[in-house]
């Protein structure tokens, strides 16, 4: 388990400062969106699949998130490396910020702390709709999650002291000082194989679904669906993200236990990463796969009950 050091209040979020190179990128990759309707064919969408689920599947969901946060499972490190590397081709972050920024979420969810909770301050269209009565709740909501993610997306979190497992390792160092140069070297190979079609749809459009998804698991999952276990946040579960996010989407387990490789207790919760990782474990490749015991989930159960009996 990895603690982070106690902070030191200093009247504004030491965390948080825009990165303007991955603005302007991220930017970029909306504008190319734009061009998508003119550049769509078969072979496109098949390379912005098949690099969606290169990067957000095996890039962000196993290795950054299971296996790098959390240390859920292991891998031999040639394979642990070539998955962290899909996930610095989706603008998310390198793994030594995103793993760091992850790892706090988890001690101060749903604080003013939680790095992956927006400062109302920064939610400037949101706020003036807001008070000027404008709009309805249900787009007010809609439009202060874009903002959300548009803030996430353009952040770097600075304040990095619980990734010293992969600080001491040269090739995450490696990643986190080159992090722009590869998702700037996958667009020249695309433009140069396939020209701007694949530059399209295989960056623009690939990159801002992959953004999107990956930041809508902490802006509709800590509001709407159910809760299962007692946690010390409003994380929850959410069965129709779950299914677009690789699983993700069952969060209030998850938060209940972070160091669970598998999201989905339950049968008929659908989640594909622990697919992989079973199978992964099963021909030998993944190993000390953690699950939290049984005991550990009728204890969370119980405290559950009894908080939904006294109200």
């Amino acid at each position: 388990m990895y603690t982070a050091k106690p902070r030191r209040s200093s009247g504004k979020e030491e965390w948080a400062k825009i990165d303007k190179q991955k603005a302007i990128f991220i930017f970029l990759m909306h504008v190319l969106c734009i061009f998508a309707p003119f550049q769509v064919n078969s072979r496109v969408l098949r390379i912005a699949l098949a690099l969606h689920f290169i990067t957000g599947f095996f890039g962000i969901t196993l290795s950054y998130h299971r296996n790098l946060s959390h240390r859920s499972f292991k891998l031999p490190k040639w394979l642990e490396y070539l998955f962290a590397l899909c996930g610095a081709h989706t603008l998310l972050g390198d793994p030594i910020n995103w793993v760091s920024m992850h790892r706090y979420h988890h001690q101060v969810a749903d604080t003013e702390k939680d790095p992956q909770r927006t400062p109302r301050r920064f939610l400037w269209l949101s706020n003036y709709f807001a008070s000027t009565k404008r709009v309805g709740p249900r787009y007010l909501f809609i439009l202060e999650g874009i903002e959300k993610n548009i803030f996430l997306m353009i952040r770097e979190f600075v304040k990095r002291d619980n990734v010293g497992d992969l600080e001491n390792q040269s090739f995450y160092k490696f990643i986190h000082k080159t992090y722009l140069l590869h998702p700037i070297g996958l667009a020249i190979l695309l433009y140069v194989v396939g020209g701007m079609p694949f530059l399209v749809w295989g960056m623009g459009v690939r990159t801002v679904l992959v953004l999107h998804l990956s930041l809508m698991v902490n802006t509709i999952c800590h509001r709407f669906g159910k809760r299962q276990w007692k946690t010390n946040d409003s994380s929850r579960n959410n069965g129709l993200m779950s299914l677009i996010s690789f699983g993700e989407g069952w969060h209030n387990n998850h938060h209940a236990f972070p160091y669970s490789a598998r999201h989905g207790f339950e049968w008929w919760q659908v989640d594909t990463s622990w697919y992989a990782i079973r199978f992964l474990q099963a021909i030998g490749v993944a190993t000390d796969v953690k699950l939290p015991p049984p005991q550990s989930r009728r204890t969370k159960s119980l405290i559950m009950d009894n908080q939904v009996l006294q109200h």
